[in-house]
């Protein structure tokens, strides 16, 4: 594994950066947050190393006065503020951070859609997070709002972790306990979907009779969510998701999606897990998985020659971005070390 790991930085650090120490910095300040994170969780030493002060200084022209961390005019406020948060806090040595961290706990804190939008509890945006331009809220945003107020410090009977677990729990395809969308029922496998505001989405499309299908790299993220928020398994929220997560056990692909968002997925896959404290996980035959070998070897086979790794059968949601998907591999590695 640490072979994989040093194979993968390498690339990075080669290759993958620009001249101005960002990575692929058309995505604003995200992409380079991850692979920083990414390299600092493999090998804190290397905060000292010139690439990564390089890394670090791109990062820190993206400060706004606001608090939040993202580029100029950028539509991603959330995404890249909670993306920076991981590797500043990684980064934050003698405390020089601090600052800025605590700017963005308040700023991120600030994206909630809740009564600062004129919503109440009833609406099924409420508690959510978008990309941060008032774009309707969504899980996968949620849960990195919801990680990363974890991460600043925030607890989970926290009032902003305690309002987002309502709209987790209401991307859910599971009816009750706080589910009370029209689509709460319609699927009954206990399963997530991308979101419940506006109508509700999945980006795994809708069954024959309206419902909203259930995906893979979706029910980690809102499993995650829940513990994070301070559900354990004997909730039955929790145990639904764990259900559908075992009868929908694969490394081949993300379920429900096919090969779309693989390397998302195997990230949110390994942390949910981690985050769980799961080290084996029963499939739908009931067959025992050490998911963390499991994983390392998907991650051995799929890696290219030149280190990085690449989503060469689909490229939707940016995962032909070497960087990008290297990060998303190195992290996901992480969450295997025992």
């Amino acid at each position: 594994m640490r072979q994989l790991a040093d194979r993968g930085i390498e690339f990075l650090k080669t290759r993958g950066q620009a001249e101005n120490g960002s990575f692929s910095p058309e995505s604003g300040s995200a992409v380079t947050s991850l692979c920083v994170a990414a390299i600092l969780r493999h090998r804190p030493d290397a905060v000292n190393d010139p690439a990564i002060k390089k890394a670090i200084a791109f990062i820190e022209s993206n400060f706004r006065a606001d608090g939040g961390v993202y580029a100029e005019g950028s539509l991603y406020k959330n995404y890249e503020t909670c993306a920076a948060v991981d590797a500043l806090i990684r980064a934050n040595v003698n405390g020089r951070y601090d600052s800025n961290l605590e700017r963005a706990r308040l700023f991120i804190r600030g994206l909630q859609w809740d009564e600062g939008e004129g919503l109440t509890p009833k609406d099924p945006a409420y508690g959510g997070a978008g990309y941060g331009s008032k774009s309707r809220p969504d899980l996968s945003n949620t849960s990195f709002m919801i990680e990363a107020l974890r991460q600043l410090g925030d607890k989970s009977d926290d009032e902003a972790i305690q309002k987002a677990l309502m709209f987790v729990s209401r991307t859910q395809n599971l009816e009750g306990y706080g589910n009370d969308t029209e689509h709460a029922d319609a699927v009954k496998d206990g399963g997530f979907y991308y979101t419940p505001a506006a109508g509700g989405s999945s980006q795994a499309g809708e069954t024959a009779t309206g419902g909203l299908r259930s995906y893979a790299s979706m029910t980690y993220a809102g499993f995650k969510s829940m513990i994070y928020a301070g559900l354990t398994q004997d909730d039955p929220r929790v145990a639904a998701a764990l259900s559908f997560i075992r009868e929908n056990y694969s490394l081949e692909t993300n379920p429900g999606m096919g090969d779309a968002g693989l390397y998302y997925y195997y990230h949110t896959f390994a942390k949910a897990l981690a985050a769980g404290e799961i080290d084996i996980l029963d499939d739908a035959k009931g067959t025992p998985h050490v998911w963390r070998d499991d994983l390392v070897k998907v991650l051995t086979e799929t890696q290219m020659d030149d280190g990085s790794w690449v989503n060469k059968a689909n490229e939707r949601w940016m995962e032909g971005n070497r960087n990008l998907v290297t990060a998303y591999a190195l992290l996901a590695l992480d969450y295997c070390k025992e």
